[in-house]
């Protein structure tokens, strides 16, 4: 299988090549992804979404993804997990490309054509969003989508202190970071107990 994967089934391997080719079908028309990116798809794309697998919390049984995209984390995490997933894309042309790749994948998915900000919450047990939001702007998206309990999975770049620094005057949580397996310069933070800090006295 191709380079950083986890380890997958032959129907998963099935799947995500299926996916694959959808991706490279619709990116030159709805730019799904960069046309840069196209030939190294699974390494840029699809392992940088499968190495969030094994940071998923135990229990969790639901995922939203913000922002969702080409469905990437949201919709790779789907195949390779089988949890339920919410695909918040806005766009009304990816929210169809999204549809028509649970179609041909056979993902237990869900896509919402709706901006995060208004769609009502959808208590997921896992929030994740890729390159959405610096973390000042994510954060109410995430809170928003979180079920109590739940964490967030958030692939980060280089800005990633900066982001936390900038956040840390409006919110409290638990934070870990995880190095990147496909970026050396990026992190993936799994943060918890997120909530509005209080105002000072």
């Amino acid at each position: 299988m191709k380079r950083d994967l986890p380890a997958v089934t032959a129907d998963q391997r099935t799947r995500l090549t299926a996916y694959a080719a959808l991706i490279a079908r619709w990116s030159p028309r709805i730019n799904l992804v960069a046309p840069g990116d196209l030939p190294r798809l699974w390494d840029r794309h699809i392992a940088d979404a499968a190495q969030l697998v094994p940071l998923i919390p135990p229990g969790s049984r639901s995922i939203a993804d913000l922002g969702s995209g080409a469905g990437l984390p949201g919709l790779v995490l789907a195949i390779l997990t089988g949890l339920p997933t919410h695909l918040v894309e806005r766009d009304r042309r990816k929210a169809a490309f999204l549809r028509e790749a649970i179609r041909a994948t056979a993902a237990p998915a869900t896509v919402h054509a709706a901006d995060a900000a208004t769609l009502s919450p959808l208590h997921a047990d896992l929030v994740t969003a890729r390159a959405l939001a610096p973390l000042p702007a994510l954060l109410p998206l995430v809170a928003r989508h979180l079920a109590p309990g739940g964490a967030a999975l958030l692939p980060k770049g280089a800005a990633a202190d900066a982001e936390l620094t900038a956040a840390a005057p409006l919110w409290t949580m638990r934070i870990e970071r995880f190095p990147s397996r496909t970026d050396p310069a990026a992190t993936i933070l799994r943060l918890t107990e997120v909530a509005r800090a209080r105002p000072s006295p």
